[in-house]
């Protein structure tokens, strides 16, 4: 990646975001106003840069994101710090410390044997020791070893001091990492992440804030604890060959579920989650939820010429958003990204394609490891929906025989 390429991304990106007005999220109930569809900055600007990292936070945040994505795993002295997993080997420098060696162990996560280092075995002190890594072999390497692992107070500080200076609310969006095991442990997640966001002034339903989970029970806790939105995750484990979604363990189902051993959630998947039953159970705990995109556009197995999923062939979208949107849950899905493997062949190796065909959908949201990617789509989705706008994006709102333009 060459600096001046990325120099002159910045440079669009805060042209088009310094024109591009705010409006309210769909179905949302409060005062405060984000551009639609959403661009969350999935674990920061993970395309360019080590994931969860405040350097990568921040990058998202100057290439247009409303909101970062933080994930949350505990500390053995119970701090909360952000990692996409407990286990740090993939993510961080850990295992080439050898001051560390002896930390490395096998644990069990959620029904499956993992083998490597855990944040709850370190104290922050020691985690502040590690540097983060890029976890995507295709990805620029060149920042491995040079970033902290943040905690999630300096997260909310990073993000309070860039709405600051971009003049604009940006948010956090921390998604609870395995919160039956982290109780396993005992070093449960749900206080702490309370405790840190009502430090910062944000225990209040208009805060800029989103929890998300893939477990259910952890949701309906913090329901009883915060009144910030929640968003109720919806994972699965593949696609099979016809575009039917694949449920193998231990992306089946939610994991208190299955912790629970209670026959009637052993009986369901995720699956159930985008049922009309399901959804109407989230309503009663959450705002909103996350599924994957092949929830909504599945794809088959088409065997065309390209790497991964440029091999496949897009299928009809299905009606989830519309479902969702029927019961008022707001849909944020989850996860954009650019390279051409990751690009169902009917996108043409363009993901701008993708976004735009999620944003006629109905979306109300997304997560992006691309966010300038995801705000270049949004203004072309906006263009393209109303024309009039392009006098919004150009500043041309006057002219004496001209009605001036609904920005809003």
């Amino acid at each position: 990646m060459k600096v001046g390429f990325l120099a002159r991304g910045l440079a669009l990106a805060a042209a088009i975001l310094a024109l591009c007005p705010a409006y309210s999220t769909a179905g949302d109930r409060d005062d405060i106003k984000f551009r639609k569809p959403l661009v969350i900055g999935h674990r920061g600007a993970h395309g360019y840069l080590p994931a969860h990292t405040l350097e990568g936070y921040a990058l998202a945040i100057e290439l247009g994101a409303d909101f970062i994505e933080p994930d949350l795993v505990a500390t053995r002295d119970g701090h909360l710090i952000a990692s996409h997993e407990p286990n740090l080997i993939a993510t961080t420098d850990v295992a080439s410390r050898p001051e560390y060696a002896s930390r490395r162990r096998t644990v069990v996560i959620d029904g499956a044997a993992e083998t490597g280092f855990f944040a709850s075995d370190f104290s922050l002190v020691e985690i502040k020791r590690l540097r983060r890594v890029q976890d995507f072999a295709d990805r620029p390497q060149q920042f491995n070893g040079k970033f902290e692992i943040p905690t999630l107070e300096e997260i909310i500080a990073l993000v309070k001091r860039k709405s600051e200076e971009s003049g604009r609310t940006i948010g956090i969006y921390p998604e609870t990492k395995h919160p039956t095991y982290h109780k396993s442990i005992g070093l449960p997640l749900e206080q702490r992440l309370v405790q840190v966001l009502a430090q910062a002034g944000w225990s209040r339903r208009d805060a800029p804030v989103f929890i998300q989970s893939f477990e259910q029970s952890n949701l309906m806790e913090l329901r009883r604890m915060t009144p910030v939105r929640l968003i109720q995750l919806v994972d699965a484990n593949d696609v099979n060959a016809d575009g039917s979604l694949d449920y193998t363990a231990p992306f089946d189902r939610p994991y208190d579920w299955t912790a629970s051993r209670n026959p009637r959630l052993l009986a369901r998947t995720f699956g159930y989650f985008a049922t009309d039953a399901g959804l109407q159970e989230i309503k009663s705990y959450a705002d909103g939820i996350g599924p994957w995109k092949r929830y909504v556009v599945s794809s088959t197995a088409a065997g065309l010429p390209g790497p991964g999923e440029a091999s496949r062939k897009l299928l009809p979208a299905g009606d989830l958003i519309e479902r969702a949107h029927k019961v008022g849950l707001l849909v944020h899905m989850w996860t954009f990204r650019n390279e051409q493997k990751r690009l169902v062949s009917d996108y043409q190796g363009n993901p701008v394609n993708e976004y735009l065909q999620f944003y006629r959908l109905g979306i109300d949201g997304v997560f992006s490891d691309f966010a300038d990617t995801a705000i270049a789509a949004r203004v072309l989705f906006r263009l393209e929906r109303d024309p009039d706008f392009g006098r919004c994006f150009t500043g041309d709102r006057g002219g004496a025989q001209r009605s001036p333009p609904n920005c809003e």
